[in-house]
């Protein structure tokens, strides 16, 4: 295995194995059908568990070594079909890409015991591939909602290459911490343009996102603190749940958000970007 394969398995803080299996590809809560355009974000997922995910395979983990943002057989079939974002063209050509513009798209079916080391990106190169896309996040060259469908199919598939290969580790956490980031500015370009039915759809498949995204995001929290190991970060993505609950009426949900907060670390509960979180909620539900 190449240096780049190494690296994305070492570190004090990493995990291996079946303890973990996030929900990248399709796993964990199934998907609710498609609210309304008023419908509260909430309501999107129930909330979460503060135990880890269960594995849903014995299947050893695989270990990446591609080099590059795409590997090399996907960009040859993409070309061929010409099957490329238009991120993804040199010169506007649906034909013709390069290593510096091939991102991995997302594969709804595939499994660990049918795919190529070579198909996968280890971890170092799956942190450079979001540095990539997070800094196509401010382009101006192509409308707002091109550059949010790239994105958004792409980091899916970064995270479906973490679940593939069982990684749970500081930089990982770094990853999941990058695509909640990314679903939450989404979230707001595309809040002003929720008017028509395809931009509501959106608005939907990315809050849906967010949600998983944040729940397997706490199931890697909870790893990471059996080997004595935290995110800096960790209060502010937990309170981004809170604030998911803004617009809710429903009493019920309410009260289950109250039995999590309540299972909370002490240092969560009363950091400074909860206890915002938490009185903004609290000044929206008074009468």
């Amino acid at each position: 295995m190449d240096r780049r394969g190494e690296a994305s398995h070492r570190g004090r803080s990493s995990y291996r194995g079946r303890g973990w299996r996030g929900r990248g590809r399709g796993g964990g809560r199934p998907s609710p059908s498609p609210p309304s355009s008023t419908a509260s974000p909430a309501a999107l997922n129930p909330v979460p568990s503060l135990t880890p995910a269960v594995p849903v395979d014995d299947a050893a983990p695989i270990m990446g070594t591609c080099p590059d943002m795409c590997p090399a057989r996907e960009r040859a079939q993409r070309e061929r079909l010409r099957d490329l974002a238009v991120l993804e063209r040199v010169d506007g050509d649906p034909a013709r890409t390069s290593l510096s513009l091939a991102v991995k798209k997302f594969c709804r079916t595939i499994s660990s015991t049918n795919v190529l080391a070579s198909d996968i990106r280890p971890l170092p190169v799956l942190q450079e591939t979001m540095d990539y896309l997070l800094h196509l996040l401010d382009s101006s060259e192509h409308p707002f909602e091109t550059i949010h469908d790239f994105i958004f199919d792409r980091t899916r598939s970064i995270r479906q290459d973490l679940s593939m290969q069982n990684i749970v580790n500081d930089q990982a956490v770094q990853i999941y911490e990058d695509a909640v980031t990314f679903h939450i500015r989404s979230h707001q370009r595309l809040s002003t343009s929720c008017q028509d039915s395809a931009a509501s759809s959106l608005c939907y498949l990315n809050m849906e996102q967010l949600t998983k995204c944040l729940l397997s995001l706490y199931d890697m929290y909870h790893v990471l603190h059996k080997c004595d190991s935290h995110s800096k970060k960790e209060a502010e993505y937990y309170s981004f749940y809170v604030l998911l609950h803004l617009g809710c009426k429903i009493h019920k949900m309410i009260d289950s958000l109250s039995l999590w907060y309540g299972q909370l670390a002490t240092p969560v509960r009363r950091s400074k970007e909860m206890i915002f979180a938490r009185s903004l909620l609290r000044s929206e539900l008074e009468p």
